[in-house]
């Protein structure tokens, strides 16, 4: 079967490597570097368990790629990964049951993990 299949969207391409190297061991890392690319990458791998997406990024922020994704794929466990404390988006989020949770950068690898498998689960 594999390994699980974890979609991670984020802008800045360091942060899809760092992710990729650290887990590659324990997961199928598929990055895309903006909301869209994302979408793209989700149509053709329906087999993606989680998305973990960064907040801030240009053209769509993700937020509104996790609604993007929920609208056609509400199965979908989303994550939101950032540096930015965001109430008003936090509460959005869990309010409307579209992200799982939501995660501050620079992530801790034991935590991010254990989140992932958690996600796994649902």
């Amino acid at each position: 079967m594999g390994l699980p299949k974890i979609l991670y969207v984020d802008d800045e391409v360091i942060n899809l490597e760092l992710l990729q190297l650290t887990f590659m061991n324990e997961f199928t890392i598929v990055t895309a570097e903006s909301a869209r690319e994302g979408l793209k990458l989700l149509a053709l791998n329906p087999d993606i368990n989680v998305i973990i997406s960064d907040l801030k990024m240009p053209v769509m922020n993700g937020l509104d790629f996790i609604k993007e994704v929920k609208r056609n794929n509400q199965e979908k466990v989303c994550m939101l990964l950032t540096g930015f404390m965001e109430s008003e988006i936090m509460l959005e989020g869990f309010n409307k049951e579209l992200i799982f949770r939501y995660l501050m950068k620079p992530w801790n690898k034991d935590e991010l993990e254990k989140t992932i498998q958690e996600a796994l689960l649902r």
